[in-house]
């Protein structure tokens, strides 16, 4: 059952190459600009998808994740915020290409940002993960739009044609 993750993955990695080379289009004050959004910004809203994916590769791979602010900035300038982004994607693309048989079916332990210890099905926690970016993609998409630049379709059967139109 690793087909649809291998998918999403790859999906992932497709659409985030798209809205990176949109916000590379931005000037850095446009970029930076604190737009109401949940996270301010389009910067904003980047970092916390990387550190999102950081959080929850690590709850993945087995690790444990320190509790932080969502709203960090990891990388304040750009280009390293999309080397790091880049890095990320092979990651999550490399470990869902290897994902162990019977993956999905188990859970996790973790302690969330809130300090609070949880276990969860990873039945509910894969989706979760593509969600998560998929809803934080939907959002820069926005910023984009309120700075009057033509966001990139993300439509995931668009995006993951051979020659996407």
């Amino acid at each position: 059952m690793t087909a649809p993750w291998v998918h999403l993955a790859r999906y992932n990695r497709l659409a985030n190459e798209a809205l990176y080379e949109a916000c590379a289009a931005l000037r850095d004050e446009e970029r930076r600009r604190d737009l109401g959004a949940f996270f301010g910004s389009v910067h904003g809203t980047l970092n916390h998808l990387l550190l999102g994916d950081r959080i929850w590769m690590t709850r993945f791979e087995g690790g444990n994740h320190p509790s932080t602010d969502l709203g960090a900035i990891l990388h304040d300038d750009f280009a390293a915020l999309r080397v790091a982004r880049a890095a990320m994607d092979a990651r999550i693309e490399l470990f869902f290409a290897r994902l162990p048989p019977g993956f999905a079916d188990g859970t996790i332990r973790y302690v969330n940002n809130a300090g609070y210890a949880s276990e969860d099905s990873l039945a509910v926690l894969l989706p979760h993960f593509f969600n998560h970016q998929t809803h934080h993609r939907a959002q820069v998409h926005t910023l984009l739009s309120q700075l009057g630049r033509d966001p990139p379709s993300l439509d995931l059967h668009r995006v993951l044609r051979p020659n996407p139109v």
